[in-house]
């Protein structure tokens, strides 16, 4: 099956006529991204970046992955934003793909958090791989200090060369001087692959290779949704499809998307969309506002507005057609909660029916809603399902107006906060 994008739920909010119509836009829009002829156009490396990953690249880090699992019992991964929201969103998906547990630092800055992660693995064997194109990045740069400290203090000076993974600049930046001076082994970041759009470099794919991650898999999904999701024919491309309807909602006043899905796995996967379509979308007043629920946990906290609040929300859901496990609900003698009705049927047969009312209800009570469905929940339909949303969200970009591959914004903090620490 792949990847289904079903829209039946946006009858009544978007008119057939109203798809027809936006078509040259898309069109347009297609044609500025594969030719880099529309904004940020230094920023599109991403669109043929699953099929220019070279076989012997794949090779590599299969090897780079084997040596770590043989010497390693964890692997420290430090980075922020799209160097570290692909990395958890993937691992988590895929559940226990990963050989070896990953622990995240330099996502945030507390202190209780950082070290909590250095006790538990104060008796492990580790690897770190640290993500930052530039290396001054406030929140990484200070926490690789700190663990580099920590390595240092516990396995010497030379021995770090072996347990110090750089994925930074080709050239230039703080963390390709440190690795150059300190004879780390350092993957390089491309020039033309902004962050949020960078699973699919060495900055998602080496920290995933480390930690045992079927990466060959991984990008031959993103290989099938580069092909696939490349087709001018808006009929035929449902990527194309899920950001026009977007932006015709948006138009409407719909100014808040939800992406849901009955499956907590997905609950990092939701994250890394948000930063994709946010950091994407939100510039020059404009943006749809990226929001995710985990259902059926936050139908019983969320349910009630989603159902009977403001009418500025639509909703995307994305389900998982072959769950890998399977579950039987069984029959109870004295059946005193009254369930027997469904003794017998597997689990997710239930949680498909729960996804299938709450669908019914949303779009009755007012909010438009599709439905993305993948095959499984595998490193292959993973790919599919990142170069999707990768494609959709340059569409939608230019779709409204903006560059979707800068992020002006996200530097305003970052001077108030030097300022404030009194860099100069």
């Amino acid at each position: 099956m792949g990847l289904v994008l079903n829209r039946s739920n946006l009858k009544g909010f978007i008119d057939p006529k109203d798809m027809e119509n936006i078509v040259p836009l898309v069109q347009k829009a297609h044609k500025d991204l594969h030719n880099k002829t529309g904004k940020g156009s230094d920023y599109v490396g991403w669109v043929n970046l699953p099929s220019s990953i070279k076989p012997a690249f794949i090779d590599e880090l299969e090897d780079l992955g084997k040596k770590v699992q043989e010497n390693s019992d964890c692997v420290i991964s430090i980075g922020i934003g799209g160097s570290y929201l692909g990395i958890r969103a993937s691992i988590e998906f895929l559940r226990d793909a990963a050989k070896i547990p990953v622990y995240y630092v330099g996502q945030n800055i507390c202190p209780d958090y950082l070290a909590s992660i250095l006790d538990q693995v104060k008796d492990k064997r580790v690897t770190v791989v640290v993500i930052s194109k530039s290396g001054t990045t406030t929140e990484p740069a200070v926490a690789f200090r700190i663990v580099k400290k920590f390595m240092l203090e516990k396995y010497g000076n030379e021995q770090l060369k072996d347990r110090i993974i750089c994925v930074t600049d080709e050239k230039k930046g703080a963390l390709r001087k440190i690795a150059d001076k300190s004879g780390y082994r350092a993957f390089v970041i491309p020039d033309d692959v902004g962050g949020r759009f960078s699973i699919l470099t060495p900055v998602g794919l080496v920290p995933l290779a480390v930690a045992g991650v079927d990466v060959r898999k991984f990008v031959a999904g993103a290989q099938a949704g580069e092909k696939e999701y490349s087709v001018k024919d808006f009929e035929k491309n449902a990527a194309y499809q899920y950001a026009a309807a977007r932006f015709i909602l948006s138009q409407q006043g719909k100014v808040i998307e939800v992406l849901s899905s009955f499956y907590d796995n997905m609950a990092f996967v939701c994250e890394w969309w948000k930063q994709l379509f946010g950091e994407s979308e939100g510039k020059d007043g404009k943006g749809i506002f990226p929001a995710s629920m985990i259902f059926s946990t936050d139908l019983h906290s969320m349910g009630q507005l989603m159902q009977d609040g403001m009418r500025n929300i639509f909703e995307t859901f994305v389900m998982i057609e072959k769950s890998k496990r399977s579950i039987l609900i069984p029959e109870d003698a004295e059946n005193l909660d009254d369930f027997n009705f469904v003794a017998g049927k597997e689990l997710d047969f239930v949680n498909k029916k729960a996804y299938q009312a709450t669908s019914a209800a949303h779009f009755e009570g007012g909010v438009p809603n599709m439905t993305i469905t993948i095959d499984t929940a595998d490193a292959y339909h993973l790919g599919l399902l990142y170069y999707f949303f990768e494609k959709a969200v340059g569409i939608s970009g230019y779709l409204s107006g903006v560059n979707p591959f800068d992020q002006p914004g996200v530097e305003a903090y970052k001077k108030k906060m030097f300022t404030l620490l009194g860099r100069k």
